[in-house]
């Protein structure tokens, strides 16, 4: 028999294996019905189920990416994303070596200024004079600028508590053998830090993807636009009328979100956590 110890600690685990299940539904099913309606038609989609549709239709997809122009929302999505999120890393973590390293009342001051920056929200008012008066308002660079300006802050400080557990000795023995601190950096350093690199650019891509702000404030014509905003357009034009046409929009704004997550989110967990405990 059991005993009184082993009893609990089971209920205790089905009772979290249910909550997880039931919090999994909130996501999931709402994601089914998307799915599903968008090879739907257009009255079949307004009953909002999880039911299979009498006819799948495919050629939904095919309207979308005439009436919403997805491949030039894709585009300009990729270059504002992969570019933000190479430079985030780069900067990040070569600040966060500085930083790590030396032990200095600078470095301590930036550790914890780059921490205030995870807090501070960003002021779109002034943000938008500035770049006016820098001559870059509206233009992809103020857009890439302003996602490496928001991120960098959260992305530092998980690279400072990840270095901080990589041995100084190795840097030290590098030295020794007549190593540049840049060259220390990129030969010994940076390919140690794959986990929370990895963490950083799923997070970083899947926050810029997804942002809806920045382009509609900072991108001034509408063929700069990125999926996301796309669909916000799409939803404008169809919602009313057409829900399996906004489903399909959707369906395809999340899956490069989707794809990077699932070849990268093994990394995702141990980056976190040895980025922050380590910190």
């Amino acid at each position: 028999m059991m005993s009184r110890k082993t009893k609990s600690k089971l209920i205790t685990s089905l009772l979290e294996i249910l909550l997880f299940v039931c919090i999994s539904f909130i996501i999931i099913v709402p994601l089914l019905i998307m799915i599903l309606g968008s090879f739907k038609d257009a009255t079949e989609v307004t009953a909002f189920n999880l039911e299979l549709p009498k006819q799948w239709l495919f050629e939904n997809y095919v309207t979308v990416f005439e009436e919403a122009d997805l491949i030039t929302a894709f585009f300009n999505g990729i270059l504002i994303t992969v570019v933000s999120t190479a430079i985030t890393i780069g900067v990040s973590s070569l600040a966060a070596f500085i930083v790590a390293r030396r032990k200095t009342s600078l470095s301590r001051f930036l550790y914890y200024f780059f921490f205030i920056g995870t807090i501070i929200p960003m002021q779109t008012i002034p943000t938008i004079r500035l770049f006016s008066a820098l001559g870059i308002y509206g233009s992809y660079t103020n857009a890439i600028l302003l996602y490496v300006a928001i991120n960098i802050s959260f992305s530092c400080f998980l690279y400072t508590g990840f270095i901080k557990g990589i041995p100084k000795a190795l840097d030290e023995a590098a030295f020794i053998d007549g190593a540049s601190t840049i060259k220390v950096f990129f030969k010994v350093v940076f390919p140690l830090l794959k986990p929370i690199s990895m963490t950083v650019l799923i997070l970083d891509f899947m926050n810029i993807w997804n942002d809806i702000n920045i382009p509609l404030y900072f991108l001034s014509s509408p063929s700069k636009w990125t999926m996301p905003l796309s669909v916000y357009q799409f939803f404008g034009q169809f919602s009313k009328s057409n829900w399996n046409y906004v489903f399909a929009d959707l369906t395809l704004t999340i899956l490069p979100v989707f794809i990077v997550f699932l070849f990268a989110q093994k990394h995702i967990i141990n980056g976190l956590t040895e980025g922050s405990v380590k910190a």
